[in-house]
């Protein structure tokens, strides 16, 4: 079972909520604003097992958020704004910049209509492996092996192992355990690895991944709209410090190319796949610079500061945690208490 670090975690957002310390900590302690993260958005499921629950609200909590944050008095702003505030003078208000990985097919369904009722602007970064269904998504591959079975065996550094997983403790153990480890693998051994486990399981990893993800005709209907911003995330999702430097430019590079020929226009902001420090590294903000990007979104939490104190090409975000459902814990969140600024890497 997940551990009982994310319930602490939120009774001391609640504690720092009640304590007033946001408040007394004052205007400038949480910089010109943050950048939300957000991937899933559907209707809650009853299932036992989610190991992705943290990654994942629900429309209604989303309309929550949003109705929050114009109570707030945050100005919701679009990527391109970000950029200007942060290399300017502080503004009157905070903003918030809300923005979505993975291209998943709940953006279109069940985000959408929440995003476009409250006129808001977002932006949603695309591996165009996805909707050209070529992408693999190994972790939702690996989450329907593992709810299936009661027994899981697999190829691990040429040994096959085996796994009792009869309980949803054991499922949750072992998804962190082979989680962990295919994030490690090169591409093309984590994608033996993850056909080699849906081939033995009956899993559908071509099938699962498509349905997933939105195709073009939902990203050209998101496009269409004046108040969606169309960012790359390379084009099959990998883990950028498991390549070699040229091919993850050329990841990059690809990426960006594919989604200004089917937009028929500039895309000039990128995300990191993942997103956190494991996943990318000082030579990959480099590129994504010297590439010409305005910005490169982490997944690394922290605020975005004024006068060009934010590296824009490691621009930090804040994950909001789907197993959370206070607004007052995400307010304590958004006045920068808990995360440090993340700094210009570079002189």
């Amino acid at each position: 079972m997940p551990s009982d670090t994310g319930f602490l975690r939120s009774l001391g957002l609640e504690f720092a909520y009640f304590s007033g310390q946001p408040w007394l900590r004052g205007r400038g302690a949480g910089g010109a604003g943050v950048v939300m993260r957000f991937e899933r958005v559907r209707p809650r499921r009853p299932a036992r097992f989610q190991p992705l629950k943290s990654r994942e609200i629900t429309p209604k909590f989303l309309d929550r958020t949003i109705r929050a944050l114009k109570r707030w008095k945050f100005d919701i702003v679009t990527i391109d704004e970000v950029c200007r505030r942060a290399v300017t003078l502080a503004s009157p208000r905070r903003f918030v910049c809300l923005t979505f990985d993975g291209a998943y097919k709940d953006l279109i369904k069940s985000a959408y209509p929440v995003l476009s009722k409250h006129g808001v602007p977002f932006t949603v970064y695309v591996p165009t492996a996805f909707p050209d269904g070529l992408g693999e998504a190994w972790w939702l591959a690996l989450e329907e092996v593992i709810a299936r079975e009661d027994r899981l065996s697999l190829v691990i550094d040429n040994q096959e192992r085996h796994f009792n997983i009869a309980s949803t403790s054991e499922k949750y153990q072992l998804y962190e355990y082979l989680g962990g480890w295919m994030r490690s693998l090169p591409p093309p051994d984590l994608s033996s690895a993850i056909k080699d486990l849906c081939t033995r399981y009956s899993v559908g990893l071509a099938a699962l991944s498509r349905e997933a993800s939105m195709d073009w005709d939902d990203l050209a209907r998101l496009a269409a709209d004046p108040l969606v911003t169309i960012g790359s995330a390379t084009v099959n999702y990998p883990i950028l410090s498991n390549l070699k430097d040229t091919a993850a430019l050329r990841e990059m590079m690809m990426g960006r190319a594919v989604a200004e020929v089917a937009f028929q226009r500039d895309v000039k902001h990128f995300a990191y796949p993942f997103g956190d420090r494991a996943a990318f590294r000082r030579q990959h903000v480099a590129m994504a610079d010297e590439a010409g990007f305005a910005s490169a979104a982490s997944a690394i939490p922290g605020v975005v500061e004024t006068a060009g104190r934010t590296d824009l090409h490691a621009l930090p975000r804040i994950a909001w945690d789907g197993r959370q459902r206070s607004l007052r814990a995400m307010r304590v969140i958004l006045s920068g208490i808990t995360f440090p600024a993340v700094k210009r890497a570079r002189g």
